[in-house]
């Protein structure tokens, strides 16, 4: 498989950040393109030719979000476009409005988590996930957050209700945005892996490669899902600068 690494990554992933990290974001900037657009777009397609039942998941009661999800992304990202749009790489992607995870992962580098509110919680409806971060997305669909989050250590009862507060509160075109900061060995964008057999970290000095997830959270006006979208940096952990805390 071939390696997949960005150049450069849009903010400092070692600057200090507050409990949550979560900042305002703007709409023109939701959404990302970077050096390694081509090729992470074709490692997307492949997934999803090859590994749809683990990359996809959506339920019938987030299929008009994933619509509404479509819709917004081709605004964004695709103005004009009807039938068929051109991608930056000169791939040209049919726009399957049947199957709306499907074509927004053929369009953009980003994975989406669509979470709707049920009862008091927000629960994971659907996603089209190609680059999980030590992960399942069949082990987490239909689960509440605080499930989710599971085995998090960090992800404790306060954390949850901070976590359920800040998710009813996101409005839409207002966006929010944070970053985590991972080290793995491995540079593979596809890195399923059990919450049974959970991934042992360590830092930066016994890793090679340092992961990044740009996440954001948007709130769909129409059907009212939070849209909780990764954008996936990999850079090669000899190619950062060297820094005396990283996070």
């Amino acid at each position: 498989m071939a390696i997949i690494l960005q150049e450069k990554i849009p903010y400092d992933p070692f600057s200090p950040r507050a409990l949550l990290g979560v900042q305002p974001a703007q709409m023109e900037t939701w959404l990302h393109q970077d050096d390694a657009f081509a090729a992470q777009m074709q490692r997307r397609e492949a997934l999803l030719d090859e590994r749809l039942e683990e990359v996809l998941a959506l339920s019938a009661g987030a299929e008009p979000a994933a619509q509404e999800l479509l819709d917004l992304v081709l605004i964004q990202a695709y103005p004009g476009a009807i039938d068929h749009s051109q991608r930056p790489d000169g791939v040209t992607v049919r726009i399957d409005r049947t199957k709306p995870l499907e074509t927004l992962c053929r369009l953009v580098q980003e994975d989406f988590c669509i979470l709707q509110k049920q009862g008091d919680e927000h629960v994971l409806t659907g996603a089209i996930l190609c680059f999980p971060a030590s992960w399942r997305l069949s082990e987490k669909f239909m689960r509440p957050l605080v499930d989710i989050h599971v085995p998090v250590a960090s992800y404790d009862a306060d954390i949850a209700r901070r976590v359920q507060r800040l998710f009813d509160g996101i409005r839409p075109d207002r966006p929010l945005w944070r970053f985590n900061v991972l080290w793995y060995e491995d540079p593979e964008l596809f890195q399923p892996r059990s919450a049974s057999e959970p991934r042992k970290t360590r830092d930066r000095a016994t890793k090679s490669y340092l992961r990044s997830e740009r996440q954001t959270l948007l709130r769909l006006p129409e059907t009212g899902a939070v849209v909780f979208s990764i954008h996936t940096y990999v850079l090669a952990a000899d190619s950062l600068p060297e820094m005396e805390n990283p996070a």
